[in-house]
């Protein structure tokens, strides 16, 4: 017997082994996992149900009454509180608005997210410093960005009216004005949240790796080439990731517009949530408001899976 046949006699057995062995590891990892599922599983799924699951569905049953939240609602009144939010100039405002906000998040937020990452990645003096000071408005919270912005824009005692008189004419009061008043929250929100982008922008620039960007310089590629066919399509997972991260949360903007203007002047401003709390919870609306709920998640339900299976499949 020759040592090519021993081989091949040895083959099967040693790929039977290897397959048993493998087979039993698999085997005792699934029974490793069995005792973390029992133990942790139960509690998360509980306070999954109580917290989102129980909530949704009351809501939902809720926006097909007519009921102000006290006792139990008994006026069933079908689809007539969605026919009256659809029906509602101010909600339809609000759509407009909202829409506004995501335009301007992706046009003009996350270039700008983009823009001030790529400096502040590059070797240059006081980086740090930088990137603390562009992603401080992010740690503020909402209600007091809106709270200080607030002062900023007040014609009469803020800054500008500060510069205004400094300037010798006479302060705007932007909040105040239909016209004016959109256009200066869209300032807030994008001061607000650009740093939020420019870090995962920071963190996906830090990732790429430099030998790429090397081989590019080598070639000759000037700055722009090198964004634009390097350091971009390298970036992809990223970009989609911030814009996803915008758009669901331009749906959700709240808490900074009610210091602010509370949805004013002759509902201007209002965006999708705070008509839900000025038309439903505060006038004791509850069905009512229970409707622009579901109306709510259904569009962000929809946009976030849409979203995800389309230009993120891949990630």
């Amino acid at each position: 017997m020759n040592t090519t046949s021993i081989l091949a006699k040895s083959l099967p057995a040693s790929g039977a082994g290897i397959t048993g062995r493998t087979n039993r590891r698999r085997r005792s990892f699934a029974k490793s996992k069995w005792p973390v599922l029992v133990l942790f599983l139960p509690p998360a799924l509980l306070l999954f149900t109580v917290l989102v699951i129980l909530p949704m569905g009351e809501a939902a049953w809720y926006s097909f009454y007519n009921w102000n939240g006290y006792g139990l609602p008994t006026q069933w009144v079908g689809w007539r509180n969605y026919q009256l939010v659809l029906r509602n100039s101010a909600f339809i405002q609000a759509l407009i608005n909202n829409g506004l906000i995501i335009l301007v998040s992706l046009a003009l937020q996350i270039p700008l997210a983009l823009w001030l990452a790529t400096m502040v990645t590059t070797r240059i003096r006081g980086a740090l410093f930088f990137r603390l000071i562009f992603f401080l408005p992010y740690v503020l919270a909402d209600v007091a960005a809106g709270m200080i912005w607030r002062f900023v824009y007040d014609g009469d005692f803020g800054l500008a009216a500060g510069i205004a008189h400094f300037f010798g004419f006479e302060a705007p009061f932007l909040l105040a004005d239909r016209d004016t008043a959109m256009y200066a929250i869209l300032a807030v929100v994008v001061w607000k949240y650009f740093g939020f982008h420019m870090m995962l922008f920071i963190a996906g620039l830090q990732a790429i790796d430099k030998s790429v960007l090397e081989a590019a310089d080598i070639d000759g590629a000037s700055g722009w080439q090198k964004f634009r066919l390097v350091t971009l399509p390298l970036l992809g997972s990223t970009v989609r990731l911030s814009v996803f991260f915008a758009v669901v949360g331009s749906l959700h903007l709240f808490d900074m517009i009610m210091p602010l203007t509370g949805g004013g002047p002759s509902n201007a401003t209002q965006t999708i949530v705070t008509f839900l709390y000025n038309f439903g919870v505060t006038r004791m609306q509850i069905g009512f408001g229970s409707a622009v709920g579901v109306i709510l998640f259904v569009i962000c339900v929809t946009l976030a899976f849409s979203y995800k299976r389309i230009f993120m499949r891949h990630d």
